[in-house]
């Protein structure tokens, strides 16, 4: 498409979405483009060359406009695994991305390598309640960028559950003890008290504008409501509107009110590039935000970067490792949100693709039990061919695999933490292998956790029962090999902190993605069969409503 008749049809496009024609906006006019959680989605829904395109057709008609990035850009696919999110930051750079704030999964290939990604952004990464226990900040709390003559104070926010949807020992010293904080605790006052303090020494420097960048969600399922961006709000005065992320909501714009009753624009674009969010100041001084989606758009320039990104792992990405005879899957093969998108179940109950992945650990590393986290199973693989770029959308984190001995009581907490927040999603909830069980999700769930998020104990009545051991009850006080990887056995991801000093056996012997490759082609000849053919498993999982 050439670029005049490019330009014509995104001018069309916006002016249809009732947006100004250009001879009415007048000097001082900002359109500030967002987004979240995209994930490595590079060309999903928007693209990264569809955002590129609706900056430049803002301009076109006289918006000054700034691009920021509300966290989880990094990780997600391919494209960042294989970079360890460096290509993505290269992206992100070709973009023009003005200002970034770190999401839980910006730390997802360690501290060194997300410090080394900042070093490598032309853009700066901030946030206000992320520092080192000493209290020295790690990035900058704030950022002022001027913009049609007014100066915006950008203020940026990471969610405190990084500790447990990340790695808790990137946060860490070698003996455990934690040297960051992302102000957690206290039922929310530290969080809120950190970003009101950034808000009041930016508005100190006389900015017209306080927009907070948070990667803090909205679900309360997903977040504790104390953590929550909304939360934020009611407790801070001082901010203009918030652009949030971390729960993949897609929010064109809900009002809450602050500490002083003030309304505040809260809003999100969901993930992958769902919708692009552009938050609009006018010359006279209003501030409004919406989403648009439209997917047709391209920017040339844009999108001759990412090809050239994709060019570079090609080859490797559609080498072909294996087969499967039968669809795999993460979400309902039958159900369908009321939207018509896929109702993902990998995190609330047992599917063919979770078993298969136990499987691999516990078989790989000879193992009595294999345990593998529904949030670590991330993507479908169609019958077919397997590429490596399928088996690594499967698990994109880089974890190692890892064997250790522990007690049966320790199985049984896990189990029960696992469970601790059905019926709602939750990436701790345990796919198996060499094991069975039964949950209640009648019986309230009485796990206790700490300010990190991390198991305390069991309070009262269990949810988990009938727990089944190679065919025999568990014993509580029998020492059991488990097989899975350091995210839980060693660093106490997902807030597994019962696992934490288990005697390791084999330690990171092997990344996830090569366990399953290796376990395909090795143990089942190169081809999944049909031993795997029903999508909600084998019965290892049975919920009781």
């Amino acid at each position: 498409m050439g670029k005049k008749l490019l330009c014509a049809l995104l001018l069309a496009c916006l002016l249809l979405l009732g947006v100004a024609a250009a001879e009415e906006a007048a000097h001082g006019n900002v359109a500030i483009l967002y987004m979240n959680d995209v994930h490595c989605g590079i060309e999903q829904g928007v693209g990264y060359a569809g955002v590129a395109a609706y900056e430049k057709a803002y301009q076109k008609l006289g918006y000054d406009t700034l691009v920021v990035d509300n966290g989880d850009a990094v990780q997600g696919d391919v494209v960042g695994t294989l970079s360890k999110g460096e290509a993505i930051v290269d992206i992100m750079n070709a973009l023009g991305v003005d200002v970034a704030i770190p999401g839980n999964h910006e730390f997802d290939y360690g501290m060194d390598q997300f410090m080394a990604l900042t070093e490598r952004a032309d853009y700066p990464y901030i946030s206000s309640n992320f520092m080192k226990t000493d209290g020295e900040a790690v990035l900058p709390p704030y950022v002022v960028l001027e913009a049609g003559g007014y100066k915006i104070g950008f203020v940026g926010a990471t969610t405190p559950d990084t500790f447990t949807s990340s790695t808790p020992t990137f946060f860490q010293d070698g003996e455990g003890n934690y040297i960051y904080t992302f102000s957690e605790g206290d039922e929310g006052a530290n969080l809120y008290a950190a970003v009101q303090k950034a808000v009041d020494a930016v508005r100190a420097e006389g900015v017209d504008f306080v927009i907070l960048l948070s990667h803090l969600g909205v679900d309360v399922d997903d977040t504790p409501l104390a953590y929550a961006s909304s939360s934020v709000i009611t407790h801070t005065t001082g901010i203009d509107a918030v652009l949030d992320g971390h729960s993949h909501t897609v929010m064109n714009k809900e009002i809450v009110l602050n500490a002083n009753g003030e309304e505040v624009p809260l809003t999100q674009t969901g993930t992958k590039l769902q919708n692009v969010g552009v938050l609009t100041i006018s010359a006279e001084g209003e501030i409004d935000v919406g989403l648009h989606n439209e997917t047709v758009f391209r920017d040339d320039d844009m999108q001759a970067v990412l090809d050239g990104i994709k060019a570079e792992n090609e080859e490797l990405l559609n080498q072909v490792v294996a087969t499967t005879q039968v669809d795999l899957t993460v979400v309902d093969p039958t159900a369908k949100a009321e939207d018509g998108s896929p109702v993902r179940i990998v995190r609330t109950q047992e599917t063919n693709l979770g078993d298969l992945c136990a499987d691999a650990y516990r078989t790989l590393l000879d193992a009595d039990i294999g345990f593998v986290n529904g949030g670590g199973v991330r993507a479908n693989i169609p019958a077919g061919d397997i590429t490596y770029a399928e088996i690594i959308s499967v698990h994109p984190f880089g974890n190692m695999a890892c064997k250790v001995a522990v007690t049966g009581q320790t199985i049984l907490d896990a189990l029960e933490m696992g469970v601790s927040e059905l019926p709602a999603e939750s990436g701790g909830f345990i796919q198996v292998s060499g094991l069975s069980y039964e949950v209640d999700v009648n019986v309230p769930t009485s796990v206790v956790l700490d300010d990190h998020g991390s198991f305390v104990e069991v309070s009262g009545d269990r949810r988990v029962s009938n727990v089944m051991v190679g065919g025999e009850p568990i014993d509580p006080e029998k020492t059991y090999t488990l097989a899975s990887h350091n995210y839980w056995l060693k660093s106490g991801g997902d807030g597994m902190s019962m696992f934490l000093g288990s005697e390791v056996l084999l330690d990171e012997v092997l990344i996830d993605n090569q366990v399953l490759i290796n376990y395909i082609v090795d143990e089942l000849g190169g081809v999944v069969g049909e031993e795997y053919a029903d999508p909600y498993g084998q019965g290892r999982i049975v919920i009781k409503q």
